[in-house]
């Protein structure tokens, strides 16, 4: 599938949801155009300066590059942003090098004991095989939509999670983005129980990871035998009962996408309900930027213990763009997400180019309580972010040759 056909599917998939006619010459974008530009350059260094199979994943404190092996969970992000480079610049040296990276992450199609095979692979080979319709990509993409499955417990009507740590049957919100490789699969590879087990898991987990405000707990311990749950608590968040930034993102996107699959009403449903929380939270900075988890007060916490989360911002970003076309009043979905994208292209959160370690976006949060990856960039802020974009520029029919 050649560029220019990958791009007219993608903007013909929102023609009917457009909320613009469309876009050219239009000086109101010259920070999509500035954006673009920093985007083809960070890239292109990106891919210059790494070795595929050890990805850049963000930056320590001591300003080396923290890199991802294969095994390691971040792995596929930096490969789908290549991809989405690609889609969004033009540029065939991108696509050339997005297709090295990928390649080099066969093994994980070996690997059996987590969920985040969705991350790994499909943000990967996924994205390689959208837009190139190569089969070389697709023995990976089933042996791993085969594994992340067999993770399923009928009983307990979820997929596992972790296999490490002191839980029964871990279960976590970021869980539900790997949903989306199964109701893939299902269809690419002609298997149905892939679709059950993929809304059993979200339906189970709208059950018992949702407060009544819809906010989400971050982790649910289930008994693995009875399916009764056990725990609900925190690993990443600022507490047990708080709302960590990204995993409310995590469940947005998530419902979002199942709504997407399926045309599930109760998805749908549950997709506005944490878009409502999270737009109309009062802790939510005006630049849309959330700090890492919405329970952290600024007016009780020294100021180094609320950094802002970008990866939450675009992941929020991307989810309500998605959302914006499948309601009837999506323009209040489309306008908040554009606010965010325009915060994140701004130089409080845009890298210039050569910096950053050519990452694209600045200060993201990964583990607060572990101390882990504070006020950096991450791989996968930067893929959410350009996903976000290729959303953006498809529903407002943007033409990029004349910005």
């Amino acid at each position: 599938m050649n560029k220019t056909f990958s791009l007219f599917l993608a903007a013909s998939f929102y023609a009917l949801t457009s909320f613009s006619n469309p876009v050219s010459g239009d000086d109101s974008l010259q920070w999509l155009k500035k954006t673009r530009n920093v985007i083809a350059y960070q890239l292109d260094k990106a891919a210059g300066n790494y070795i595929p199979g050890n990805n850049p994943r963000s930056i320590n404190p001591d300003g080396k590059v923290r890199l991802a092996p294969y095994k390691d969970w971040t792995t596929g992000f930096f490969p789908g942003s290549l991809w989405y480079g690609y889609e969004l610049t033009g540029d065939k040296k991108l696509a050339e090098q997005a297709k090295r990276f990928t390649l080099a992450l066969d093994s994980v199609r070996y690997i059996t004991n987590t969920h985040d095979l969705g991350f790994m692979l499909y943000c990967s080979y996924g994205n390689a095989y959208r837009i190139t319709g190569d089969q070389i990509y697709l023995p990976p993409l089933a042996d791993g939509a085969h594994h992340l499955f067999d993770r399923f417990n009928p009983k307990v009507g979820v997929i596992r999670s972790w296999d490490f740590g002191k839980w029964h049957y871990p279960v976590i919100i970021d869980n539900m983005m790997n949903l989306e490789y199964l109701y893939w699969a299902a269809k690419e590879f002609n298997e149905p129980a892939y679709v059950l087990a993929a809304s059993d898991h979200a339906l189970t987990t709208m059950k018992n990871h949702y407060r009544k405000d819809y906010s989400s707990y971050h982790l649910v311990d289930y008994d693995p035998v009875t399916g009764k749950t056990l725990r609900k608590v925190t690993h990443q968040g600022l507490t047990n009962e708080s709302a960590w930034a990204r995993g409310q993102a995590w469940g947005l996107y998530g419902y979002t996408m199942c709504y997407s699959n399926t045309s599930k009403q109760t998805f749908l449903a549950q997709a506005e309900h944490i878009a409502f929380f999270i737009m109309n939270h009062p802790r939510m900075p005006k630049d849309k930027i959330p700090v890492w988890d919405f329970d952290v007060h600024n007016a009780l916490d020294a100021e180094e213990r609320a950094p802002r989360d970008a990866s939450a911002a675009a992941i929020i970003a991307s989810a309500l763009l998605n959302l914006s076309t499948q309601v009837k009043d999506g323009r209040k979905y489309f306008d908040y997400a554009e606010e965010i994208l325009k915060s994140l292209s701004s130089d409080a959160y845009l890298a210039k180019p050569g910096e950053n370690g050519f990452f694209i976006l600045k200060h993201s949060v990964g583990a607060f309580l572990y101390n882990s990856e504070i006020d950096t960039p991450l791989d996968y802020a930067d893929y959410y972010y350009l996903e976000a974009l290729k959303r953006y520029i498809a529903i407002k029919k943007i033409n990029l040759s004349k910005i």
